[in-house]
């Protein structure tokens, strides 16, 4: 009877699913007292080229062509691009990337890119409106499916370091309240969504500071556009209070997770993230798309990210039903 429990899972693996019946001379047999065991699918993992870069020093010490095959060798499934980091938005660079990634084996999973809509002046806002669509039409050009969208902030505080050590609260402008900022922030995101929508870019809005600093702000402006193509970057790193409930706020509309690790201590903070327990809440909102590593420690990326890798197989997978 052993034998063919053995012969059944050895079976399933064969076919690339995971199972709780294993070999009883292995370390997970002790666990094989559970009930009838469950397949699971793992949810792709990418990396972000920032993991490599960080901003420390010129972008051009650290190429994206090298971060493809970085994240191709240490076992990765996608890439996220940071858009100001590539060298170009030509289109022969643009399908140079596309070809480099497929032929190593690597989706173009995400584009992280900036703008910002907090501004009084609408030609301002109307700037980074124009902004947005070209970098959606960027997206289309490779092959990229969604896009990491900002509201902007306030820009009130003196440094990005001053925010940061303020918690990403920062004052309004004077004259003006968070309120009129989520108004230009609502007109101008719907304005993007015609192009969202023409060329099949879902737009992730993430919690990243501004008026996106709170998982109530986010959902916010995602629930008064109401468009399919207007979802939500789950970053695990940008919640400084009350984390475990602001995730659950925004996890049902979520179509990316960036998921932050720290080794080394962190760039400007580390947060000890529970990603089997954050796992257990996409599992149970039905989430089956990609996580995204943002390594934002001060180890070397290529010690960190395999690392960063291996806790992210762990945490995320999903029943086969």
């Amino acid at each position: 009877m052993e034998r063919r429990k053995f012969i059944a899972a050895s079976a399933l693996a064969g076919a690339g699913v995971l199972t709780t019946a294993c070999d009883p001379s292995t370390k997970q047999n002790e666990e094989t007292t559970k009930e009838a065991a469950v397949a699971v699918r793992h949810n792709p993992i990418g990396v972000s080229t920032y993991s490599f870069w960080r901003f420390n020093g010129p972008k051009e010490e650290t190429p994206i062509e090298m971060c493809i095959d970085k994240a191709a060798a240490m076992g990765f499934d996608g890439i996220e691009l940071l858009l100001v980091q590539m060298e170009s938005e030509e289109n022969a660079y643009l399908q140079s990337l596309k070809k480099r990634a497929y032929h190593v084996g690597l989706d173009l999973m995400g584009f992280s890119t900036h703008q910002g809509f907090v501004y009084p002046e609408k030609e301002k806002r109307d700037e980074n409106i124009a902004k947005t669509i070209h970098q959606i039409e960027l997206a289309y050009s490779l092959g990229i499916p969604t896009m990491r969208l900002n509201t902007g902030r306030w820009g009130t505080s003196e440094s990005f370091d001053a925010l940061m050590a303020n918690k990403g609260i920062e004052p309004t402008l004077e004259g003006y309240t968070d309120d009129d900022g989520f108004k230009w922030v609502i007109d101008a995101i719907a304005e993007c969504m015609p192009v969202a929508e023409k060329c099949g870019v879902v737009l992730g809005l993430e919690n990243h500071w501004g008026l996106g600093r709170t998982a109530d702000g986010v959902k916010r402006i995602v629930d008064e556009i109401n468009n399919p193509w207007l979802q939500v970057t789950l970053d695990t790193g940008n919640f400084l209070e009350n984390r475990d409930a602001q995730f659950e706020v925004l996890a049902p509309q979520t179509c990316l997770v960036q998921a932050k690790t720290y080794y080394g201590g962190g760039k400007w903070y580390s947060l000890d993230i529970d990603y089997e327990k954050f796992g257990d809440l996409m599992r149970k909102v039905g989430y089956k798309g990609y996580i995204s590593v943002e390594f934002e420690g001060l180890e070397d990326p290529d010690i960190a990210l395999p690392k960063s890798l291996e806790v992210m197989r762990k945490a995320f997978y999903y029943p086969l039903s």
